[in-house]
């Protein structure tokens, strides 16, 4: 009888010890590894606030302001202190539909019921002001402070950039520093310098009392950090200019860039078709980056460092120098221009005139074809060597002036342009036999040569220079110290000797200011510009209008290169803006004849969808139109003229 008492004895101490164990172990869960009970009782109490920082403001060279921040407000919830609530009227106050309160208040409660999430991003200081009177009556929502970009001028889309929510692989590249709902740069300036841009969130304990309402900082805010605001930035833009380029390249494809000489500073970058940075920041962002991004006329294409172009004219600058280096040409050597280059079998390179016996200066005046159709040959042909040797002897010190290679401006995603090597050749011709003649529209900057505009206001750079560049780049300084970059600072040599550039600088010179040269109509009052007309062959439609120059020719202070697509010629389209350019930059006033600003106002090249064209019934569209049409009409007649002509120049 006693065993039987002991044994129920037993048993029933392991049944009190098993619960006992049960209710450790459940307790041990609900106060060390399950911490939503902790997570709604802090939050009925305490409520962490994530201080974003602001981003650092950019401006241009002059102090003026290109980017700055102004106020938004994130509503947040935290779903498990949501009580019963007026669901219409905070529908009402920030603007959406029942659904879409459903839809938010679910996802918010698929990430956490027991913590903070956004609710809806962004409102306006308007809709805030009208939702902070009865927050309270919303229990488990509250306000978060953010700041959002704000462009002042509406300019710069492509240089500027713009910012948006990370994602996961942002995040994840970050190690850690990134958070969901933090923002980063995605494209221009803004991802180049985003390290230095971005600044540091902090973070309040606020307590709150049974309403919701922040009640002052946890032990006065012993356990706060402080955000730190992002570094700002001092851009090498001039706003001025870039306006006024911008304003002139409206409604046309193109590119215009401008650079300081003596530093590499881009005074002006210009992409045409441009947007309104503005469009990107807000509500709307996500609708109005689709309608960017399927527009025919790509606006979110960065022409200047992305768009690749025969280089037309700029090249046979590039051509006179480095034959002069090689001491396979002189100022005095002199070629005999019949109207063309011949070559080959029955081949010509056409001129557009018969310019005689002519010097180098006379060549680069007249943008003579045949003239750089010898100098070529007489680099590959006549050296002493197998011409694939001297092509890439050739072609080595082209690059040097930073064609077919990256000029590491400090942008994201630019492209180097082509020049193709010895080997190219030797493949598409089956041996390494071939000549000068194989590939003579190299000698023009036709054939397989493409540039980058950027690349062709750095030439110019370098002609200014007489012989060196800086890196071109787009911002100036960082910070309240005003730090360049090291790499900013390098001087960068060509390996062609001062003496041999001034040949080529007064030929450009004659082709401005001298009667009858093609860039006479753009010439500035006062300043000597050095500069150069060309007609970019383009083998997919019309040719493109190119102008480049610098001034003034002593010590200069700026130099240009502008390409509008499609347009034919240099001296009528490309020149007048980069002559306002510059005029605008030296003397900051406009003397160009109105009858010239208005003609370049007015040229329009724009895609437009069929779409648009067959509904378009208004007087203006219509008038457009037959602007258009007689537009097309010029050109086809020029076009129709030159058509034996196997390269074009001005």
């Amino acid at each position: 009888m006693n065993n039987g008492f002991f044994a129920r004895r037993y048993v029933i101490q392991g049944i009190f010890i098993a619960v006992a164990l049960l209710l450790a172990i459940r307790l041990f869960y609900l106060q060390v590894i399950d911490d939503s009970y902790l997570l709604s009782a802090n939050n009925n109490v305490l409520r962490k606030m994530v201080v974003y920082p602001a981003r650092g403001v950019i401006l241009d060279r002059n102090g003026k302001i290109l980017v700055q921040n102004e106020p938004v407000y994130d509503l947040m919830v935290v779903p498990r202190e949501v009580g019963n609530i007026d669901t219409l009227e905070l529908c009402r106050l920030i603007d959406i539909d029942l659904e879409g309160f459903r839809k938010r208040f679910n996802k918010a409660k698929s990430f956490s019921p027991y913590r903070e999430s956004v609710f809806e991003k962004q409102l306006s200081s308007q809709t805030y002001a009208r939702l902070q009177e009865k927050l309270f009556q919303f229990r488990g929502f509250y306000v978060q402070n953010r700041t959002v970009r704000s462009y002042p001028d509406s300019i710069a889309g492509q240089f500027l950039g713009y910012i948006n929510e990370v994602n996961d692989k942002d995040i994840e590249r970050s190690n850690g520093f990134y958070r969901p709902g933090d923002y980063i740069g995605v494209s221009g300036v803004e991802r180049a310098y985003e390290e230095m841009l971005r600044g540091q969130r902090g973070v309040q304990n606020l307590m709150v009392d049974a309403l919701n309402r922040p009640k002052g900082h946890y032990m006065d805010g012993k356990y706060d950090t402080l955000a730190r605001a992002g570094e700002g930035l001092v851009s090498s833009l001039d706003l001025e200019v870039q306006k006024l380029a911008e304003r002139f390249l409206k409604n046309k494809r193109g590119a215009a860039v401008a650079i300081e000489p003596s530093t590499g500073e881009i005074l002006a970058f210009v992409s045409s078709p441009s947007y309104d940075p503005n469009l990107l920041v807000g509500r709307e962002k996500g609708n109005n980056y689709m309608k960017l991004l399927n527009d025919p006329n790509k606006p979110m294409f960065i022409r200047p460092i992305q768009a690749q172009y025969s280089p037309g004219s700029v090249f046979k600058v590039v051509s006179a120098l480095v034959a002069q280096q090689a001491g396979m040409l002189n100022e005095k050597t002199i070629f005999y221009c019949g109207g063309g280059y011949h070559y080959g079998r029955g081949h010509v390179m056409r001129c557009m005139h018969v310019d005689g016996s002519i010097n180098l200066i006379q060549a680069i005046q007249h943008s003579c074809n045949t003239y750089f159709g010898y100098t070529y040959a007489t680099m590959l042909d006549k050296r002493k060597m197998k011409p694939e040797k001297a092509y890439s002897l050739w072609r080595e010190a082209v690059m040097k002036f930073g064609i077919a290679r990256d000029l590491e401006i400090d942008l994201p995603n630019e492209r180097k342009g082509l020049l193709p090597t010895a080997d190219f050749y030797t493949k598409r011709f089956g041996n390494a036999n071939w000549t000068s003649s194989f590939n003579i529209s190299n000698s023009i900057g036709q054939g397989e040569v493409e540039i980058t505009v950027l690349q062709m206001a750095n030439i110019m750079a370098i002609v200014a220079n007489r012989g060196y560049y800086y890196r071109p780049h787009l911002i100036k300084s960082i910070g309240e110290d005003h730090v360049i970059k090291k790499e900013f600072t390098e001087k960068i040599d060509v390996g062609v000797e001062e003496r041999y550039f001034e040949p080529v600088i007064e030929g450009m010179s004659r082709v401005v200011n001298v009667p009858g040269g093609t860039g006479y109509s753009v010439r500035i009052p006062g300043i000597e510009m050095c500069g150069k007309t060309g007609t970019a062959q383009n083998p997919h439609g019309k040719d493109h209008a190119v102008f480049f120059a610098f001034a003034p020719r002593e010590n200069p202070k700026i130099a240009v290169a502008v390409l509008v697509e499609n347009m034919g010629f240099g001296g009528s389209w490309a020149g007048p803006i980069a002559s306002m350019m510059i005029e605008q930059y030296l003397k900051d006033t406009i003397t160009m004849p109105k009858a010239i600003q208005e003609r370049v106002l007015n040229g329009n090249n724009l895609y437009v969808p069929e779409e648009e064209k067959s509904t378009s019934g208004t007087v203006a569209a219509v008038q457009n139109k037959s602007k258009q049409t007689n537009r097309q009409k010029d050109t086809t007649n020029q076009q129709a003229s030159l058509k034996a002509v196997l390269n074009k120049n001005d």
